[in-house]
């Protein structure tokens, strides 16, 4: 229903912003990384999911469309709720969340308060295509150290799917991440691998 808001900051506490747009205060349930990112700002732009319960209805706004999609994405979990999927972007970055997800990392995912061992399991079962398949559409990623894994697990994913070799392909996608340095996205590192494996 609404995609974002925009407008002055008139509240601010880490769980939640009030945005004044036009004389109208929009209450807005926030992770501690959007708030982190906005707390020093007087106007703002958030993007935003519209929640309806049978006794309520909440935004919950993101700094981002990255994170938004992430928490659309943890929400259609069975058992991750709202409140759920933002303790987990509260706790871990959106790249940590993929990160951890691509990466298969029960520990980390397990880590954030509230989830248990077999949600952990399911979120990762059922976000990992989605979130491969995303990171997949040609976005350049920056190989720094943060996400040099990320890009390692999701292009070896990849590949594996496509029906390379597992250790042909981690052999491919080393060499390419040694000998190239700054930005390559990830559906080039693929296709330099599947020429070179």
């Amino acid at each position: 229903m609404f995609a974002y808001l925009k407008g002055k900051l008139a509240f601010q506490d880490p769980t939640f912003v009030i945005i004044d747009i036009q004389g109208v205060g929009y209450e807005v349930k926030v992770s501690l990384n959007t708030f982190s990112k906005i707390k020093d700002r007087e106007d703002i732009q958030l993007f935003t999911h519209f929640h309806v319960k049978e006794d309520a209805q909440t935004l919950f706004g993101f700094a981002d469309q990255h994170e938004k999609s992430i928490f659309q994405h943890l929400i259609s979990i069975s058992g991750v709720g709202p409140s759920t999927g933002l303790m987990v972007l509260s706790s871990l970055s959106p790249e940590e969340v993929e990160e951890a997800i691509m990466g298969e990392d029960v520990r980390t995912i397990q880590g954030v308060k509230g989830i248990g061992a077999k949600t952990a399991q399911r979120i990762i079962l059922e976000l990992k295509d989605k979130i491969g398949r995303e990171s997949a559409s040609g976005d350049l990623i920056n190989i720094g150290a943060s996400s040099r894994n990320t890009i390692r697990n999701e292009a070896l994913a990849a590949l594996v799917t496509l029906g390379i070799n597992k250790a042909a392909a981690q052999k491919s996608i080393e060499k390419i991440m040694k000998d190239r340095s700054g930005e390559i996205s990830l559906e080039e590192l693929i296709k330099l691998a599947l020429k070179a494996a």
